[in-house]
Parts: C-alpha cells; sequence; structure tokens
C-alpha cells in the first residue's frame, strides 16, 4: 500500500477529484479554505491500493496561513508520489505550484481538470508532459473522465531532469557568488522564511546567506513565471475568453445595487424555506409521521396498556421528537440552497462585497465564507475559521459562529415564532437571522478595539465562471446534512428527551408525579427561574427546556412539546392557545415570545460546538466566548422584551415616535462629539493650521 499527496490551488478541484478517486463526499466548494486539514482515504489503481491524502489549497511552497502551513509540511515530510491537480483556465497561475514541486524534486503527475466546456487554454497534452519532464493527463474530475488515465499515469516510472530555467539561474546568480552547488536550496529556504534563516543562530547559514542577493526571491519567480509563459505559448491555444468574467457581474456587483440583490436572494431563500415549500412539505412529513406512531402506539397500547412506559414512548420519543422531525424538510432546504450558492460563483462574489466591512472590523473576506457556515452548522463552520492568516482574527472568527443562526434552530423559530405571528413570521425569522448578524459584526468592533486587535491580512480572491449546481454533488450533500441530522435526532435528542421526562415525571424520592409538580426537574427549574423573569418567560419549564438545548437546539422544541403533553396524536403539535394556556410551558405576550427566540439565537451553542471552540482557539478564550454569548442574549433579550412591550402597550406610533427622538438625539450627540474632538484649538494664529479660524 502507497501514499499518494493530492496538491492543487485552490478552486482547482482538488476535493472533487479526491471524491471521484475515493467514492468520498467531503465537502467542496469554490474559495479559500474549505479544506483545513489533511484527509486521507483508499482507492484501488492498476491492482493495488493506495492511500490518497488530500491537502489545503496552496499557491506556492511558501506557506502564508494555517490550513497552507498543514500542506507545505505533509509535502516536505515525505517523498511520496504527488497529484498536482490544476484548473484549464488558470493554467498560468496553476503551474507556478508545480515548478515549485519539480524544483524540490518531487515525484509529480499533474492532472489538468477541464471544468468547462468552452475552456480558455485548450491544451496539447503530449507537448505539456515533454516541457514539464512528467506525465500530464487531462481530467474532469466531476464527472470522472480521464480518471482511468491518471491511474495508469501513477504507474510511469519517476524521471529526474534540470528544469530549462535552471541554466538561467545558473547565469545569474551563482556565477555572482563562489557557493557550492546547493546554492539553489539556499535560495528555496531564503524564499520561504528569510527571518528564520537570519536570527537562526547557525553560524554557517549565516555565512551562507551574507552572499544571498536580496532579489534572489524575486529572480527565481521571474524566471519561473517566463518559463511558464513559454510553456503556454508552445503547448497552449488561448481563446478569447476571459475566466470568471461574466456580465452579470455588472449588476451584482454595482455599488447602488449589490446589497439589494443580496436581501433579496436571502428573502427568497428565507421564504421558500420557512414558508411555501418548506411548510408544505412539513405537512406531509408530519402527516406520515402521525400515521405511523399512530400504528405502533396502537400496537403498543394492546400489549401493556396506558402505562407510564406508554406515555414515556408517546410524550418523550414520538410525541416530542415528532416536533422536530416535522422539520426536517426546512433543514434539508437550506443546505439545498447554500449548495447552490456555493457552486454559482454567487458566494466568491459575496465575499468581495463584504471584504471592506470586514476589514473595518478586523475581520477579512475570509471571515464572510466562515460566518455563512455558520447559518448551516456552527460546529463545522468554527472548523474554518482556522484559515484566517492572524491569530487574532481566527480567535474572533470562531467566536463570532455561534451567533450566526444555524439550522438547528429553525424548529424553534417556525414553531414557536408561527404559532404566535402567522404569516408575519418571515419577518420574524428574518429580523432574528439579521441580528444575530449585527451582534456578532458588533461583538467583533468591540473585541478588535480592545484585546483583539488584528493585523492586516491578506486576501487572495478568484471570481469562478457562473455555473449551474451539479445534481449529484447535491445530492450528496444533501444526503450527507439529512444522514446527520436523523443520526442526532435517533440518538442525542431521544437520550436528552428521556432523560427529561424522567426528570419531570419523578420527584427526588423517586415517586411517580402528575403533571411534573413536585418533579426534579421543576424543583430544579425553579431555582434558576428568577434569572429570566426580566425577560418576560420567568417559567421554570421554558428555562429547563434552554438548559436541554445547550445538548443541541432542536431539543429546546421537543422538550417545550413534551412538557405540554403534546404526544404523537396530537393534530397540532404547538399552537399560541396552547402557549397561552395553563400548560406548564406559556408565554405571557408576543413580547416574551420575541425576547425567548432572541435569547435562543444569541445564548450559548451545543455541546458539539463547544468542543470545536476548545480544539480550535483554546480553553481560557472558549470560556470568554461563552460568558460572552450569555451576557450578551440576555442584554439584547431584555431590550427587545421592553421595546416590544412597550409597542403592545401605548402603541406603534407613540413608541416609533420615541424611538425616532431618542436615535436623533444619539446621532446628534455623536457628531458633537466628532466636532469637538477633531477642532483644532490654538495659541498662536499666525501657525495656526485650521484654515477657517475666524482670527485669520
Amino acid at each position: 500500500m502507497t501514499e499518494l499527496l493530492l496538491v492543487g490551488n485552490p478552486n482547482s478541484g482538488k476535493t472533487t477529484l479526491f471524491n471521484s478517486l475515493t467514492r468520498s463526499n467531503e465537502h467542496v466548494g469554490n474559495w479559500h479554505g474549505v479544506t483545513v486539514d489533511t484527509k486521507a482515504k483508499s482507492f484501488f489503481a492498476n491492482g493495488e491500493e493506495h492511500i490518497l491524502v488530500d491537502t489545503p489549497g496552496i499557491y506556492s511552497l511558501c506557506p502564508l496561513s494555517f490550513e497552507e502551513e498543514v500542506a507545505v509540511k505533509t509535502i516536505f515530510s515525505s517523498e511520496r508520489k504527488i497529484i498536482n491537480i490544476c484548473d484549464q483556465n488558470n493554467l498560468q497561475r496553476n503551474l507556478y505550484l508545480t515548478l515549485c514541486l519539480l524544483e524540490k524534486g518531487c515525484d509529480v503527475v499533474v492532472a489538468v481538470n477541464e471544468i468547462d466546456r468552452k475552456p480558455i487554454y485548450k491544451v496539447d497534452y503530449k507537448k505539456l508532459s515533454e516541457q514539464l519532464g512528467v506525465p500530464v493527463v487531462g481530467i474532469n474530475a466531476e464527472k470522472k473522465i480521464g480518471l482511468d488515465n491518471l491511474k495508469k499515469a501513477l504507474k510511469m516510472p519517476r524521471k529526474t531532469q534540470k528544469l530549462p530555467y535552471f541554466r538561467q539561474l545558473d547565469a545569474n546568480l551563482l556565477n555572482k557568488t563562489n557557493l557550492n552547488k546547493d546554492f539553489y536550496n539556499l535560495i528555496k529556504l531564503y524564499e520561504q522564511d528569510e527571518k528564520y534563516f537570519f536570527n537562526s543562530g547557525r553560524k554557517e547559514t549565516k555565512t551562507l546567506f551574507e552572499n544571498v542577493p536580496k532579489d534572489s526571491a524575486q529572480i527565481l519567480a521571474k524566471l519561473r513565471f517566463d518559463f511558464i509563459e513559454s510553456v503556454l505559448n508552445e503547448c497552449t491555444k488561448r481563446t478569447d475568453k476571459v475566466y470568471g468574467q461574466s456580465k452579470l457581474d455588472k449588476l451584482i456587483l454595482n455599488k447602488w445595487l449589490y446589497f439589494p440583490i443580496f436581501l433579496s436572494v436571502m428573502a427568497g431563500i428565507f421564504y421558500l424555506t420557512f414558508f411555501s415549500l418548506g411548510a408544505f412539505l412539513s405537512g406531509i412529513l408530519e402527516s406520515l409521521l402521525g400515521l405511523f406512531t399512530n400504528t405502533v402506539l396502537g400496537a403498543l397500547e394492546g400489549a401493556i396498556g396506558k402505562g407510564w412506559f406508554y406515555e414515556l414512548i408517546n410524550t418523550a420519543v414520538f410525541g416530542g421528537v415528532g416536533t422536530v422531525l416535522s422539520f426536517l424538510p426546512q433543514v434539508v432546504l437550506l443546505f439545498f440552497f447554500l449548495s447552490v450558492l456555493e457552486d454559482s460563483g454567487y458566494l466568491s462574489r459575496i465575499a468581495f462585497i463584504f471584504e471592506d466591512i470586514l476589514g473595518k472590523i478586523g475581520l477579512s473576506g475570509k471571515s464572510v465564507y466562515t460566518l455563512l457556515m455558520g447559518f448551516g452548522c456552527s460546529t463545522t463552520a468554527i472548523m474554518t475559521a482556522r484559515n484566517m492568516d492572524d491569530k487574532n482574527a481566527k480567535i474572533k472568527t470562531a467566536v463570532l459562529c455561534p451567533y450566526m443562526s444555524c439550522s438547528a434552530k429553525i424548529p424553534i423559530y417556525t414553531v414557536i415564532g408561527g404559532a404566535f405571528f402567522g404569516a408575519s413570521n418571515i419577518l420574524v425569522i428574518m429580523g432574528l437571522y439579521f441580528l444575530g448578524v449585527v451582534v456578532a459584526l458588533a461583538i467583533s468592533k468591540l473585541l478588535d478595539v480592545t484585546v483583539l486587535k488584528s493585523k492586516k491580512q491578506s486576501f487572495i480572491l478568484e471570481f469562478p465562471p457562473y455555473r449551474m449546481t451539479s445534481p449529484k454533488r447535491v445530492g450528496k450533500i444533501l444526503w450527507k446534512n439529512v444522514k446527520e441530522f436523523l443520526i442526532r435526532v435517533g440518538s442525542v435528542m431521544i437520550a436528552m428527551n428521556i432523560i427529561i421526562w424522567v426528570l419531570s415525571s419523578f420527584s427526588f424520592s423517586f415517586s411517580y408525579v402528575a403533571d411534573s409538580h413536585g418533579s426534579m426537574l421543576e424543583t430544579i427549574g425553579k431555582f434558576i427561574t428568577p434569572i429570566f423573569v426580566p425577560l418576560g418567560f420567568g417559567n421554570w419549564a421554558i428555562v429547563a427546556s434552554l438548559v436541554a438545548g445547550l445538548v443541541a437546539k432542536e431539543v429546546v422544541v421537543s422538550s417545550i412539546a413534551m412538557f405540554n403533553g403534546i404526544d404523537a396524536g396530537a393534530n397540532k403539535l404547538i399552537s399560541s392557545s396552547i402557549l397561552l394556556s395553563s400548560s406548564l410551558v406559556f408565554f405571557k405576550s408576543k413580547a416574551s415570545v420575541l425576547a425567548f427566540l432572541v435569547f435562543c439565537l444569541l445564548y450559548t451553542p451545543c455541546v458539539a460546538s463547544i468542543s470545536m471552540l476548545l480544539q480550535e482557539i483554546g480553553k481560557k478564550w472558549t470560556i470568554i466566548s461563552i460568558v460572552l454569548q450569555l451576557v450578551t442574549a440576555y442584554v439584547v433579550a431584555l431590550i427587545v422584551y421592553n421595546v416590544a412591550f412597550a409597542f403592545e402597550i401605548f402603541g406603534f406610533i407613540k413608541c416609533f415616535s420615541v424611538l425616532m427622538t431618542v436615535m436623533a438625539f444619539l446621532v446628534a450627540v455623536v457628531f458633537i462629539a466628532k466636532k469637538i474632538k477633531h477642532k483644532k484649538l490654538c495659541g498662536n494664529c499666525q501657525n495656526c493650521s485650521n484654515k477657517r479660524c475666524h482670527k485669520k
């Protein structure tokens, strides 16, 4: 069994090729940082089993970020054969990495990924192979075209030949010094980390580098690009097409239209996900679940009767879990639309649009990818935060991920919000998503000006052409997320619901209690409840559901359903009449409902996200993040409750007028403060730099 490395630029189809060869389903996307660590899986080629190691995308052997450092260390750690994948439309840039690998003496097979039907370059692979001195194969990683030829190329023996421009390098540099034949290797090391070699303390290294011309790295880079240009002129025919260019960008990237277009796209996604199509599919699934559970419960009742075990299955398992499971179509739809945004090329445009905005609060365009992934799952989003160049930016990005409203919160918004706001709930849901983003940006700015000041970060961005998403790839993504959701429902949620049911059905003396009165959970909940009274939901069962939500946010809804005795046979899972009645879980008003939804949006993430935070940013910042989220959730929910309650009591017009007056007053104060700060006072008018000084 031999190991092979898969190496290439970001967005060259590297992970797609990995999936095609190994029959995997790793996440792919057209941005930097999708792969943030190595992944390994076996596949068969030429009657032999190989281990293929997928590495993060790199542009050269000089790492600029964490994931690039992972890839470079992997390449330098062994002499494994390398499959270097290049994008046919970006050969000029991709071949730069190829030359770096060949210069190092790596055993390379070049796979040119033909993505588009009308590519920029038409390649003569035979000539290109002769020029580079290594096997070159044309493939289509997504459609699995040319993979047999690639596998055959892996059998070809290693060739060792000196690239032609080495002679020019010798003429330009070697003759200027009296160094030995390892001079080129020294230049490579110098190119990768100049400061390390000058400060390493090794006398022989310092002596050698004293004779290295300061512009040696630049000369080497120019020689590479000159050679690449000559190779492309010899081996390719270029069309008039420009990679990534589209007339649609004149509209999408218009400085006046980009934000309204972005809001319209997100609003359309939310409408289809939470209402319209999503509600229709959820209704169908709810009916099917009802048929299944009624059949099972009928058989169970005939076998054991309606005892405590029957109530456990009816309420905790079928009632609680069924409440969440019926919203599976909406979770799937959200992931579907996010994957379409990824594949279409629009996501890269979003990163470009928000680069300047995020730069002002200590982040970069790379953060857009991570934060948008937070809408799907905070756990995976936190992991991608490691692609930040700056350590402080990495910590901030990871800390901000849980503020994004993940898919696990969809049942909370849909069930609780829908029970009270009906068709207007779409505005509530959009407001919650928007609030999460605003709070995250405010927290980032606060951290940036206090304890986590970020340095200016490099951000390399390419615009892929607009593409139609692959149905096969989307199907794999959806199945993966459905499987994860079902596993979570079938394990964590059922286990948690059973624990909650036991705690709410038995006292500390382990005697069975009716309606949870005197139960262990009621005793614990009432101890914590006074803290939440100012937020409008000082109800022990609500507080208990929030505590249970630390395991998984979906458990909040299943717990509420279980507390209120909503069993598998209920016609409507949760309605406003139930939540306003004398049930265990009830809300006093719509203001308290809004405060509850805001608290669910912003408070501590699930256990899986916390464990990922520990792994990525350490114990100290994880604790700070948890405390910060709890405080933020409490303060924002308190403000929302009081403002919404005021609207309910005094009416819209009066409250709106007061709010506008307060905002106008605050704007005036800020404006005057800036004027006073920047006003230039002088002691001597002759030397005054204020052109408007009235004494002049």
